[in-house]
Order: structure tokens, then C-alpha cells, then sequence
């Protein structure tokens, strides 16, 4: 599924669904979705997502999510086409976890280069570079191979990505 463009899995905000750890835990670890699910304290139901665009979408994104709400009322297809880009919620939005930290690039990208590109992009850049497994941006070690870092996107982005592992850790404790 990854390696065909599905402008399903393209989200409005610039996130790559399948490189996010609920679409990857919803489609190939099964067991992942269930650790989450118990962490978030809903059902497994709940948690599936088929990507941004679909009719089946996690509690947080169907929920929480603004921006797909936003982009349909506004008549544009990402956010970067909005006359308001960006705006005050997007931004809150982006500063909240280290997943979301190339959301300006994206959309950037999106519009220069067109979806289809930039979801090609997207494929390699969170892609193993030994195995081409694709990873989550908080998978710091390919899921298949181990390989470290799981992809580009986690060995430009470490720091950021562990110091917000970390903070959930203890929150969990």
C-alpha cells in the first residue's frame, strides 16, 4: 500500500499517515495497536485508522482533529493552500510533538512539487535506509531490521524525538 500514492494518507496538516505509529500499528502490528490502546485507555476499535482521508479514523484524529474539518468548510485540499496558512491552531498543533516538526516543509513541498511527489519523498524519507521497511518518526530503530536510525527523518530529528519519549515515559510512571 505505501508505494502507491493514496491521497487518502496524504493529511491536510502535511503528516504522511502511513509513517504514523497508529496506521502502522492499525495495518502490520497488530500488538503495537493493542499497547497503545490500553496506554490511551480505548478500545483497539478506537485507535484504527485507515488515514487522514478515509471514512475510518482514530479517535484522536476523527475527534481532536481540526484541520480536515477546517480544509473542507475552506474548500482547499491542504492546509498550505488556505489564505490563513498558517494559522494560530495549526501552529499550536505543530509544536506539539516531534512528529509534526516538518509540517511547514511539507506543505512547502506540496505545493511546489504536487501531493504525488512529495508522497514519493515521504516514502524514502521515513523509509530504512538498509531494508526500506517503512517506520514511524518514533521508531529510532527499523521495526524489521533494527537498523539505527530507522530512517532519515529519525536522524534528523533524535534529539527532539527521544526528549519527547522521554517526557511520555515519565508521565506514564
Amino acid at each position: 500500500m505505501p508505494g502507491q500514492v493514496d491521497k487518502k494518507l496524504a493529511a491536510v496538516c502535511g503528516l504522511f499517515c502511513p509513517a504514523c505509529h497508529v496506521f502502522i500499528g492499525t495495518h502490520e502490528e497488530p500488538a503495537k495497536l493493542a499497547v497503545m490502546a490500553k496506554r490511551f485507555q480505548k478500545s483497539i476499535e478506537e485507535l484504527q485508522c485507515n488515514g487522514c482521508r478515509s471514512a475510518k479514523r482514530c479517535f484522536y484524529c476523527e475527534t481532536m482533529c481540526f484541520m480536515a474539518k477546517c480544509a473542507t468548510v475552506k474548500g482547499v485540499e491542504f492546509c498550505g493552500a488556505c489564505p490563513e496558512y498558517p494559522c494560530p491552531g495549526l501552529k499550536e498543533f505543530q509544536a506539539q510533538a516531534p512528529h509534526r516538526i516538518e509540517l511547514w516543509k511539507s506543505q512547502a513541498r506540496i505545493k511546489e512539487a504536487g501531493y504525488e511527489t512529495w508522497y514519493a519523498e515521504m516514502i524514502e524519507h521515513y523509509s530504512c535506509p538498509e531494508c526500506k521497511t517503512l517506520n514511524s518518526a518514533y521508531d529510532l530503530k527499523c521495526r524489521k531490521c533494527s537498523h539505527e536510525p530507522s530512517s532519515e527523518y529519525v536522524r534528523l530529528h533524535k534529539d527532539e524525538i527521544e526528549k519527547h519519549l522521554a517526557r511520555m515515559s515519565a508521565k506514564a510512571e
